[in-house]
């Protein structure tokens, strides 16, 4: 190949990544817009519902005593069942102990080898407790069933947001996620003991996933509330009770085993017929991730689980549930993943070409600078920064006006960096694929790791 065709061909590279970030960034001005434009939705009357959360756990000795204290403090009617999943440490007396002091806390207790088999089983666990426990004449439509994670701070909102007329106040509302915000996102020093610098990368990872939670995905929450496809998360999910009756068969067993289980129970609901919500409104706080390895477990496992969804997208294709858009936004969803793979080989393609030409082909590289390739080298990599470095203009202007602009647009490009971080992650999650992988890797709390010490491993 000659060094003209060379260059001809960085510059075919380069139109068809510019092509590629023109489309998601139409997506993104898209998300922006119904950021922008979401308006406040009315709360209704919590105690026209009965309350139920389900709080899996396994080895959270560090942070279930101060958790039930706060959700009983916060919501003295609401039942807790803290399913144990066979935890070594003193998860299951810490439980135990509340709930000999309390009628309203529930302690369910899985026993190898048929616990820690992942975080569905144990959800669905907790769903048979609390079956069991129901009256027969119970009005189940008004059964109202949350997940939260073992340190989850729900607002103390939650409950009248929830049962709002948008929401549960719609009888064909089967579930309702709320936003996720990082409890953690102004601790000054998240590595205690460690140097400067591994200080300030835990403080900015940390302020990239709560950017990422209540910017870009409250954003896509958003505008899935027009698609009518709104998704749940792992924490601060709701669900009619009837809904997952619809969807637990004679194994009483709503969660399908994903190792994204929140999302696969969300589109069940959808298939089943079902309307989900979601709610900015109301919130859960969550401990974000200060240590680089730890937060690429954690999303590898995301990335795994949806993955293994894919296969539920001839059955969203076909759903008379479903809405085009809702389709093509919940099929857009599956296939991002593979996309990163794809994006992996196309989006580095023209700077490796460049650089190649650059050095073998001077001259000839430098008159395409000229003649316009600059110019097209430059809308490059500005596209490819700028449809995500956004969200720290809109972290600040939503979320989080105490901090300084200047500090929270730094704040949107570091986490275009994390997004690009992403296309490797889908790499790492298809060889655990390949491989046969597939075990649920619990994700250590900070306290753990920083405190306790290393006593659970990470797989």
């Amino acid at each position: 190949m000659t060094s003209f065709q060379e260059s001809e061909f960085v510059g075919l590279s380069m139109a068809l990544a510019l092509i590629l970030n023109a489309v998601f960034t139409v997506y993104v001005i898209l998300l922006v817009v119904s950021f922008l434009r979401a308006k406040p939705q009315q709360p209704g009357q919590g105690e026209d519902f009965a309350w139920h959360f389900l709080i899996p756990c396994r080895d959270e000795e560090s942070v279930i005593g101060d958790t039930l204290q706060y959700l009983r403090s916060l919501y003295p009617s609401v039942h807790l069942w803290v399913i144990d999943d066979d935890s070594d440490d003193g998860t299951a007396d810490i439980v135990r102990a509340h709930a000999e002091r309390c009628s309203f806390v529930h302690l369910v207790q899985r026993r190898r080898p048929n616990a820690r088999t992942g975080k569905s089983f144990a959800l669905n666990a907790g769903y048979r407790a609390l079956d069991n426990w129901l009256p027969e004449d119970a009005d189940r439509t008004s059964v109202i069933v949350a997940v939260f994670d073992a340190d989850g701070r729900p607002s103390a909102n939650v409950l009248d947001v929830c049962a709002g007329p948008d929401l549960f106040g719609n009888p064909e509302m089967g579930a309702v996620q709320i936003e996720v915000r990082m409890s953690n996102r102004d601790v000054h020093e998240p590595v205690p003991g460690g140097t400067r610098m591994q200080n300030w990368f835990g403080r900015t990872l940390i302020r990239m996933q709560d950017m990422e939670f209540r910017a870009a995905i409250s954003a896509i929450q958003m505008s899935r509330r027009t698609t009518k496809s709104v998704c749940m998360g792992g924490n601060g999910q709701f669900s009619r009770m009837t809904a997952l009756d619809a969807l637990a068969g004679s194994d009483r067993a709503p969660w399908r085993g994903s190792l994204l289980e929140d999302f696969e129970l969300g589109l069940h609901i959808m298939l089943a017929g079902f309307k989900t919500g979601y709610a900015a409104e109301a919130w859960v706080d969550q401990e974000a991730l200060p240590s680089l390895p730890r937060f690429v477990t954690q999303r590898t496992r995301w990335c795994q689980g949806t993955m293994q969804c894919m296969r539920y997208l001839s059955k969203t294709w076909r759903s008379p549930y479903l809405s085009n858009s809702g389709v093509i936004e919940i099929s857009y969803y599956l296939i991002q993943p593979w996309l990163w793979l794809v994006g992996t080989v196309i989006y580095p393609l023209p700077i490796i070409i460049f650089i190649n030409n650059l050095i073998l082909y001077p001259n000839p590289t430098m008159a395409f600078l000229r003649a316009g390739g600059a110019m097209l080298f430059l809308f490059y990599l500005f596209f490819g920064v700028a449809q995500f470095a956004v969200w720290g203009y809109l972290y600040h202007r939503r979320c989080e006006r105490s901090q300084g602009l200047a500090r929270c647009l730094g704040w949107g490009v570091a986490y275009a960096a994390m997004i690009y971080l992403f296309y490797i992650i889908a790499w790492r999650a298809t060889g655990r694929l390949v491989w046969g992988r597939e075990g649920w890797a619990k994700t250590r709390r900070n306290a753990e790791v920083f405190v306790l010490g290393p006593i659970a491993k990470e797989a």
